[in-house]
């Protein structure tokens, strides 16, 4: 059908069948009419109204499967003009990470990335010379974790569990997980805000999500009771440092949440499955906490390395309930079969050589005293900023885009906070009261961790900039 077009109810009952008239099987029908071409890009949809009536079904059907295709970056609402095909649909769905990419245009301090500075990871070359003399790549069948490996991770991690394997890196492990307990229309309850990435996957994955606001201890307890009344089937959770905000659990909070969880597993959600993404752990001064210590049946835990020891080093472990991690690690071996035992070696040899140790922790203190600094100084200016862990810092703003423009004119570049925000993208209502978002709130997300000298300066312009309110009031 040609793009620009308008699709009639009989032409789109005459191309797709709709033998399955649940909001999953309409969906899923109108997605391969996308996918393969025969609804264009731009193509106007009939309304809700006409096409619940032709399938005998209610309106709220036809919603929902509106909703999930709006999700999965198939189609989208232009209000009283109608539904229509994306234009740009053949791109993907990860709409969020793409906005979140910054320009290749020279800043003068970029703020932006959520990138440790590379000044604070341990050296590799002492490493890969260890490494080197014994190095062995040539077999398909050795063990995908390098017993030596699998033994230090073992004896650090930070609650029970069946099985430890490794992966290519934290997004890699989240997005697995997901597909073995993820169906399509199924809930995912998320922090609010949260990474972007986590909301295209679900996107990708015709997943709703749901979001539990947090506070300074991360995700609120009585904002989780209330998503598990929505009967979820993950929940999805950063146990410190969390990506933006920079809060962290305490074992308090985590223990609380655990009786939460344990509640809903005991009222009959025995397949729930909280994820956790520890991506930032070795330089984290938060302790290491997990729901595993209560719940170990019903957790996967995530631990990156990428922060703490490099980003193209694409190693994290995954650590859970023996079947689940089974089916994860059995479908990869269709695909990259394992993480290379070279990279393996060299992770190995930094978390075992003194000298990369110290490396990390010295990091660890830099992006401690870094947070400190700059945070306090922007409270100092009259920016209520929270006490932040890791290498973010999530700041309120007046308006995003006005502060955008305003640090871009001084050469400084951080990152909008619109796609940090579940609700933004589907209208769901957040569960639990802290933190939330109200219209007079804005944000944007700092990179604190590469802000090496000058603090006040920088504490300058980003309280100036985030006071800002343009005329025009953008």
């Amino acid at each position: 059908m040609r793009s620009g077009g308008r699709v009639d109810v009989s032409e789109l009952t005459t191309l797709a069948a709709f033998a399955d008239t649940t909001p999953r099987g309409i969906a899923g029908d109108l997605a391969r009419l996308v996918n393969s071409g025969e609804l264009a890009a731009g193509v106007r949809l009939p309304t809700v109204r006409e096409l619940a009536s032709e399938l005998g079904v209610s309106p709220a059907t036809i919603s929902q499967a509106w909703q999930a295709l709006a999700r999965a970056g198939l189609i989208e609402s232009r209000g009283r003009a109608g539904s229509y095909v994306r234009r740009d649909a053949a791109d993907g769905p990860a709409m969020r990470m793409r906005g979140m990419a910054a320009p290749d245009d020279p800043v003068r301090l970029d703020l932006s990335r959520g990138t440790p500075d590379p000044l604070l990871l341990p050296p590799l070359g002492p490493a890969l010379s260890r490494v080197s003399a014994r190095a062995d790549v040539g077999s398909y069948q050795a063990e995908p974790v390098l017993p030596g490996l699998a033994a230090v991770l073992r004896d650090s991690w930070p609650g029970p569990a069946e099985s430890i394997v490794v992966v290519d890196g934290a997004l890699d492990a989240i997005s697995r997980t997901l597909e073995q307990v993820v169906r399509f229309g199924d809930r995912v309850v998320v922090e609010h805000p949260c990474f972007p990435p986590f909301l295209d996957l679900l996107d990708l994955l015709g997943a709703e999500a749901v979001p539990v606001a947090i506070d300074e201890h991360g995700m609120s307890p009585d904002g989780l009771a209330s998503a598990l009344r929505r009967r979820p089937a993950a929940v999805l959770l950063q146990p410190r440092a969390q990506n933006p905000t920079g809060a962290s659990m305490t074992a308090s909070r985590a223990s609380a949440l655990a009786d939460v969880i344990r509640s809903a597993v005991a009222d009959g959600h025995a397949d729930l499955v909280v994820i956790e993404d520890d991506h930032s752990g070795q330089i984290s001064t938060s302790a290491d906490v997990s729901l595993a210590a209560h719940l170990p049946d019903h957790v996967v835990h995530v631990r990156s390395f990428s922060k703490s020891h490099g980003p193209d080093l694409r190693i994290a472990a995954v650590g859970g309930p023996r079947d689940l991690v089974g089916r994860i690690m059995a479908r990869r071996m269709l695909g990259p079969g394992w993480t290379s035992r070279l990279l393996q070696s060299i992770l190995l040899d930094l978390l075992t050589d003194g000298a990369a140790i110290e490396a990390v922790a010295e990091a660890r203190r830099a992006y401690y005293t870094r947070q400190r600094a700059l945070g306090d100084a922007l409270r100092a200016r009259g920016v209520a900023v929270a006490q932040a862990d890791g290498i973010n810092l999530w700041m309120p703003v007046l308006s995003e885009r006005s502060t955008l423009v305003q640090l871009a004119a001084t050469g400084i570049r951080v990152a909008g906070g619109t796609p940090f925000l579940a609700a933004a993208s589907n209208g769901s209502t957040v569960a639990g009261a802290a933190r939330e978002r109200g219209p007079e709130r804005e944000f944007v997300r700092v990179t604190v961790g590469v802000v090496r000298e000058d603090a006040a300066s920088v504490a300058d312009a980003l309280a100036s900039a985030a006071q800002h309110l343009a005329a025009g009031g953008y």
